[in-house]
């Protein structure tokens, strides 16, 4: 009998042992989340800082019961404040925390969120935030329903990488499950009601860069990530 006929059979199951070899050691197994010390949003984020501090006076709107449902699947910590300064200007800060940012799990950028609560999006485009240290790359949107617009300054890290598109969220997540890690994830969203989103954009620059000076250096690379440029 032709050795050919052993020859094709026994490469076909070389490369299918191979490819399961290939697939449980790309099988992420460590979480980075348990690799730091534990976040803590509420500890970590100020409730006053340089001119600005916590508005108790605005209650906070709570999602639909479905979209919290999701959220609670998605994230293990959230955190939503209205911060007002001596001016009268108002921003509001919503952090969310992963500890798992797996693919199933992954983070939802506003775009996704607040077109499943009734918004339309438009006018979405990359720009950067330049602090006394780096200059953060963010995405900026504007959310709108009815006669409320509401410009959005955000960013989002997955593991210890800052990413600004789908793209970039996938590709990060990509990397680490090749690596065997399990990345955590933070999205951090700065938005305020006003028709002027220019203004409202250097408003947030400038609620970013003191949020920013008033966090711990650690805390500040939990909050950030790390990035080129």
């Amino acid at each position: 009998m032709s050795t050919q006929f052993f020859a094709k059979p026994v490469a076909i199951g070389m490369l299918m042992l191979v490819a399961a070899g290939l697939t449980v050691a790309a099988t992420p197994t460590k979480r980075m989340a348990d690799m730091g010390p534990r976040v803590d949003l509420e500890r970590m984020i100020p409730e006053s800082f340089d001119g600005w501090q916590i508005d108790r006076s605005i209650v906070p709107i709570l999602p639909s019961p479905d979209v919290q449902a999701k959220l609670d699947q998605l994230y293990n910590q959230t955190l939503a404040r209205t911060y007002v300064n001596q001016r009268g200007d108002r921003v509001m800060l919503s952090i969310a925390y992963g500890g798992d940012q797996g693919d199933a799990t992954r983070a939802h950028r506003p775009e996704v969120c607040y077109t499943a609560q009734g918004f339309q999006i438009s006018d979405v485009f990359r720009s950067a935030v330049q602090d006394a240290r780096d200059r953060i790359p963010v995405v900026r949107l504007v959310a709108r329903q009815g006669v409320r617009q509401e410009p959005i300054t955000y960013w989002m890290k997955v593991g210890d990488q800052t990413v600004t598109s789908s793209w970039e969220q996938k590709r990060a997540q990509l990397v680490y499950g090749l690596s065997g890690r399990i990345p955590d994830g933070i999205l951090v969203r700065v938005s305020s009601i006003g028709a002027d989103p220019a203004r409202s954009y250097e408003l947030h620059d400038a609620f970013i860069r003191t949020f920013l000076a008033a966090i711990k250096p650690d805390q500040r690379a939990r909050i950030i990530g790390r990035f080129g440029g």
